[in-house]
């Protein structure tokens, strides 16, 4: 097994290929520990895990406790995505649960600095964020606290967000998550306007981050994804369908890896 002197370089250890993380939302809970070894035994290198708290996103997830369970069966990369309002209230509860990396959204933080604007709704434009006096310097701090705790740091968009309200905090990232479906529900389209902003991505970040993409990525999309510069491609029913959770991550991984 492989050492790592902080659960930040064990997720920087991600960014050196391209890497499917399995979304745990879409397995079947009642057979968690099995779903998970058999991801292990794929091949797998990290899991992914969201958490929604019914306000940010209209839907209730799983919390503490579960993302504690997966810790206790795996060392395999725990990638944790904070879809919450209030999303800096949880970062050294989740690091103590075992997560590795942590993710929150641009739009939670923007609608904390100015409410009422539904930026977690609605998207957030580069000119809306520009007018937000505090919010840059916030989502700075909220990065540093992630990396104070020794774990990498995301950032995360929604669809009807502009991209390049990204661009400020490429440089404290470990990981920058396009959302390719209104973030609360598996199952949806994959929206095609995240092909142009892994395309951004792909040419403004840094070494060593991870471009991600999370919502309707599946054996229809991968392609796309990939060749617009994805390197985490978040897929969630596409892997646990049809109870063929091996079968399924070996295939889908061979595509991915393919030139």
């Amino acid at each position: 097994m492989e050492y790592f002197n902080s659960p930040r370089e064990k997720f920087r250890s991600l960014t050196s290929s391209r890497t499917i993380l399995p979304s745990l939302l879409a397995c079947d809970f009642a057979n968690l520990e099995r779903d998970i070894h058999e991801l292990e035994e794929s091949g797998a290198s990290a899991l992914h895990l969201d958490i929604m708290d019914g306000h940010f996103v209209p839907n209730l997830s799983f919390g503490i406790p579960v993302v504690e369970a997966v810790r206790r069966v795996t060392d395999l990369v725990l990638d944790v995505h904070l879809m919450l309002s209030t999303p800096e209230s949880y970062f050294e509860v989740f690091k103590n649960a075992g997560a590795d990396g942590i993710t929150f959204h641009a739009e939670a933080l923007a609608d904390l600095d100015k409410p009422n604007q539904n930026f977690a709704r609605n998207g957030c434009r580069v000119t809306q964020f520009r007018e937000i006096e505090t919010v840059a310097s916030h989502i700075h701090s909220a990065l540093d606290k992630i990396h104070t705790l020794g774990l990498a740091a995301g950032l995360s968009i929604i669809p009807p967000s502009d991209v390049e309200i990204l661009e400020p905090f490429l440089c404290k990232c470990e990981n920058i998550l396009i959302m390719s479906v209104m973030p609360g529900f598996g199952g949806q389209k994959f929206d095609p306007r995240a092909k142009e902003k892994l395309s951004w991505l792909h040419n403004h970040v840094m070494p060593g981050t991870l471009i991600s993409v999370d919502g309707g990525v599946n054996e229809n999309t991968l392609a796309d994804c990939k060749n617009h510069g994805a390197t985490g491609l978040v897929m969630g029913t596409a892997i646990f369908k049809n109870n063929q959770t091996k079968n399924n991550f070996v295939k889908l991984n061979n595509e991915l890896q393919a030139d």
